[in-house]
Parts: structure tokens; C-alpha cells; sequence
């Protein structure tokens, strides 16, 4: 029973983690909320804040806030409150698990992968994998894959990226 509501949690985290994509408004970084700031910080302590957005998500602020934490760029999403909700950090192509190149080169075969993200959903204060974001450019057409660590594709949320 705790498993499967566990499981429950992190698959709505990752709903509220893929409807964080959508663009909000820009917010400098030297506005955003005290906890905000302060939730980055203590995640990724060697973080430089670059730019931030902020959007309502179920009525409240929500903010993507966009580092550097040595040379990876990742995309923190954190409530107003400054809990953590995921983010989505740049991986080298090189490094993705053997079942994720394989869907992408079984989905694409004649597309070549272009970058690639890894995006964790934090519950409770635990990071949880959720899922890969690979880019692949398919005939000139960038197509956005998303993969789950087991090598299958996430129903319903592969497609065309915007170029």
C-alpha cells in the first residue's frame, strides 16, 4: 500500500514537474522570494542563480529558476514557499543508461540525439529519477523524447520540439 502511494506522488510530481515547461513571466533573480532563493541555495550550494520565471500553478506562485552549478545548467522548480518540487539537469549523451539510447536509436533510428537532460521529482525531500529528455533531430526537425529509466518511451509526451 505505501508502495503504490509513493508511486502515486512521484507520477503527480512529474505531471506538475512537465506542466512547469510551459513559459511564465521573467523575474530577475535578485526579486524572487527570500525561501526561494534560499531553497536553491541549500540544494545546490555552489549554485549562480542565471534567470528565473515565475507562473501560477493550482492558484500559487510557482518559480523555475535556472543555475549553474559548476558547468551543469539545470532548471530547479520551486514553490513559492521554497519547497523543491524537481528539476531537470544537462547529461551528456555519453552518459545516458544503456535502455534510454536504445529507445531513442529504436524510436529515431535515422535521427541523431543532440543533448539530453535528466529530470528528478523531489517528494518529501527525496529525488526520485523520473524520467530522460533526449533531443534528437530527426530530418531537420527537432523532436523531444522523453524516456523513463527502464528504456520505455512516457506515454503520451514525445514530440515535435518548438525551433
Amino acid at each position: 500500500m505505501r508502495t503504490s502511494k509513493l508511486i502515486a506522488a512521484v507520477v503527480g510530481s512529474i505531471v506538475l514537474v512537465a506542466g512547469l515547461g510551459r513559459a511564465g513571466d521573467k523575474v530577475s533573480t535578485d526579486q524572487l522570494p527570500k525561501a526561494v532563493v534560499a531553497a536553491v541555495k541549500a540544494k545546490f550550494p555552489k549554485a549562480e542563480l542565471k534567470e528565473a520565471e515565475k507562473e501560477k500553478v493550482d492558484g500559487k506562485n510557482t518559480y523555475e529558476i535556472t543555475i549553474m552549478d559548476g558547468v551543469s545548467k539545470i532548471d530547479v522548480d520551486v514553490a513559492e514557499d521554497g519547497t523543491i518540487t524537481g528539476y531537470e539537469k544537462d547529461v551528456a549523451l555519453k552518459d545516458l543508461p544503456e535502455a534510454v539510447v536504445h529507445a531513442v536509436a529504436t524510436k529515431h533510428s535515422k535521427g541523431t540525439a543532440k543533448s539530453a537532460e535528466v529530470v528528478y521529482v523531489v517528494k518529501d525531500g527525496k529525488d526520485f529519477l523520473a524520467y530522460y529528455e533526449v533531443m534528437v533531430d530527426v530530418d531537420g526537425k527537432m523532436v523531444e523524447l522523453e524516456v523513463l529509466p527502464n528504456g520505455k518511451l512516457k506515454p503520451g509526451e514525445n514530440k515535435e520540439a518548438k525551433k
